[in-house]
């Protein structure tokens, strides 16, 4: 089934036309895409009005789908496959746990043992103005560095930890214990080879990354910060403005993403529903001291 590819921004990202992802797709147009998601990182499906079985369907085909078994409030009742990052209310009135979700810059579940190989998010309410989302190539921003810090970082590992996140300081206190209990401190490669391209992306977090290993939280800082600017810089950008209907999908492996908290909670409605696709095991556990 033949499709057309139109590329987004110069760093990252394209728009796949002429496919109705309601429709069963065969193995050819399947790995079509595939190829396209590898050269582009970031793919945009428009007008994808999609049931909850079809935006499954069509993830499985690219790998195999978290059941999202710790996170149980944030499931669409009857598929678990699918995480809702929405402001509207829980059910029993009290404020979405998800609702901050993305502040920071991030890739999903990095401070996971297994972290997201890759993730499809469906726009179901956008508000009218606001609620875009960020993408940043992070193979571009390892090649912008120079081969002195290059030859520094490739060795290096660094902890990310969930208790780092930022947007914890707005959830409900009890979530975040079983987050922090779930995810001990555990530690990445500073440089990922993707295992599919070869190609090598920076792969610390603002979020998540809290030092490098063999070195302490002060002797990481000023690193670190030269490393979350520079992987951020506005030429390895792709701001999407969202749609109902848009299904994104984005590689974990070599992009940063972030959504932006440029509407209100209180007048403005932002649903979206996101599957994620497990990666392969990339990081080991450390012993590493919390404080708080």
């Amino acid at each position: 089934m033949a499709f057309d590819i139109l590329p987004l921004s110069h760093a990252i990202g394209a728009e796949i036309t002429g496919l109705d992802l309601n429709a069963p797709l065969n193995c050819g147009t399947i790995a079509d895409i595939r190829a396209a998601w590898l050269d582009h990182n970031v793919l945009l499906f428009r007008d994808q009005h999609l049931t909850p079985e079809n935006h499954i369907a069509f993830s499985r085909e690219f790998g195999t789908l978290d059941d999202h078994r710790s996170r149980p409030d944030e499931q669409l009742p009857g598929y678990p496959e699918i995480f809702m990052v929405t402001n509207l209310p829980r059910d029993d009135g009290r404020p979405s746990r998800t609702r901050n979700t993305g502040r920071q810059w991030h890739t999903d579940f990095s401070y996971t043992k297994r972290p997201a190989m890759g993730s499809l998010l469906h726009c179901r309410e956008i508000p009218e103005k606001g609620g875009d989302t960020l993408f940043a190539n992070m193979t571009m921003a390892w090649d912008s560095l120079s081969d002195g810090l290059k030859t520094l970082l490739s060795p290096l590992e660094a902890v990310h930890d969930a208790a780092n996140i930022g947007n914890f300081r707005t959830r409900d206190q009890v979530e975040v214990q079983i987050i922090k209990d779930n995810n001990p401190p555990i530690v990445q490669p500073v440089m990922r080879q993707h295992p599919e391209t070869g190609k090598p992306a920076l792969y610390v977090t603002e979020s998540a990354t809290t030092h490098f290993v063999g070195m302490t939280a002060e002797e990481s800082r000023p690193i670190l910060k030269y490393l979350f600017k520079q992987s951020t810089r506005d030429e390895f950008i792709y701001r999407h403005r969202w749609r109902v209907g848009d299904l994104i999908m984005w590689d974990n492996r070599c992009t940063l993403h972030r959504a932006l908290m440029d509407y209100s909670h209180e007048s403005d409605r932002r649903h979206m529903l996101r599957t994620t696709i497990l990666g392969e095991a990339s990081g080991t556990l450390v012993s590493v001291s919390r404080r708080g």
